[in-house]
C-alpha cells in the first residue's frame, strides 16, 4: 500500500498574484493536485483566480464547493463530504494544495476543512503555508500603519451589534473590521458618532485587479459592496487617510 500524500493549505495573498510567497509557488508546483474552494458548482473561485497566472504548473486541480449556508445538518454533510474527497487523492499517495486566499489560519476555510479532515482521518498529515493577509495588505495600500510602538490593534468580524463593535473602536489605536459590507451603514454611522469617519478607509478586494478602496467612507452610506470588504480605523494621523 502506498503511502499517504498530505495536505497543505496554502495561501495565496490578499489579489495580487505577485503576492504569492516562494513557499506557496512551489507548493502548487510540487503538489499532485491543487484543490480549491468555490460558492457552488461551476462559480468562479477567488482563490483559483489568484493563481491563475500560475496555471501552467499545476498538474490537476479540484474545485470544491461550500454551501454559503447556516444549516448545521446541510453544513455537515457537505463537510464531511469535502473531507471524503480529499482523502480518497491522498490515499493514492497524492499530496493535496489546498488553496485560500490571505493566509489559512486567519478566518479562512481552511481551518474548519482541517478540522473536519483531522475528526474522520487523523492519520493525514496536514500542513500550512501562511500568505498575505487583505489586514495586512490594506495597510500598505493606503500607507498608514496597522500598528506602531505601544499600540493596540484588534481584527474583529463586523456584526449588527453596535454596541460591541462601538467598544471595539474605542478600546483600540487601529481595527480592521472583516466582513463589514453587511452592516456598513451602521458602522459609518458608529464612526460619525465618535469623531472617527475621517480616520476609516474601506476596500474590496484589495490588491487584486478588481479592487476598490475608498477614503472619504461617508460616500458608502446606501453602498452595496461584496462579502471581500474590510474596513481599516486608525486614530492617529487623520490626515494620512484624507
Amino acid at each position: 500500500m502506498s503511502r499517504y500524500g498530505k495536505i497543505i493549505g496554502t495561501g495565496v495573498g490578499p489579489g495580487d498574484p505577485e503576492l504569492l510567497t516562494i513557499k506557496a509557488y512551489r507548493a502548487l508546483k510540487e503538489a499532485d493536485v491543487v484543490a480549491y474552494p468555490r460558492k457552488r458548482k461551476g462559480a468562479k473561485s477567488y482563490a483559483y483566480q489568484i493563481i491563475e497566472p500560475y496555471e501552467h504548473i499545476i498538474k490537476e486541480k479540484i474545485g470544491l464547493v461550500f454551501p454559503m449556508t447556516k444549516d448545521k445538518e446541510i453544513l455537515e454533510r457537505e463537510w464531511n463530504q469535502i473531507a471524503v474527497t480529499l482523502f480518497e487523492q491522498v490515499k493514492m499517495g497524492k499530496d493535496v494544495a489546498f488553496v485560500t486566499e490571505g493566509d489559512p489560519m486567519l478566518y479562512s476555510t481552511f481551518i474548519h476543512l482541517w478540522k473536519t479532515v483531522k475528526k474522520h482521518y487523523p492519520e493525514v498529515e496536514i500542513t500550512s503555508i501562511p500568505g498575505i493577509s487583505s489586514i495586512t495588505a490594506i495597510s500598505s495600500n493606503i500607507m498608514v500603519p496597522l500598528a506602531d510602538g505601544d499600540e493596540w490593534t484588534a481584527v474583529v468580524p463586523a456584526t449588527e451589534d453596535r454596541e460591541k463593535m462601538k467598544q471595539a473602536l474605542l478600546q483600540h489605536d487601529g481595527i480592521v473590521f472583516i466582513k463589514v459590507a453587511k452592516v456598513l451603514p451602521m458602522m459609518i454611522s458608529l464612526l460619525e458618532e465618535l469623531g472617527l469617519a475621517d480616520s476609516a478607509a474601506v476596500a474590496t478586494k484589495v490588491t487584486s485587479k478588481e479592487e476598490w478602496v475608498w477614503k472619504n467612507v461617508a460616500e458608502l452610506k446606501t453602498a452595496e459592496l461584496e462579502y471581500l470588504t474590510l474596513m481599516m480605523v486608525r486614530k492617529e494621523k487623520k490626515e494620512v487617510l484624507t
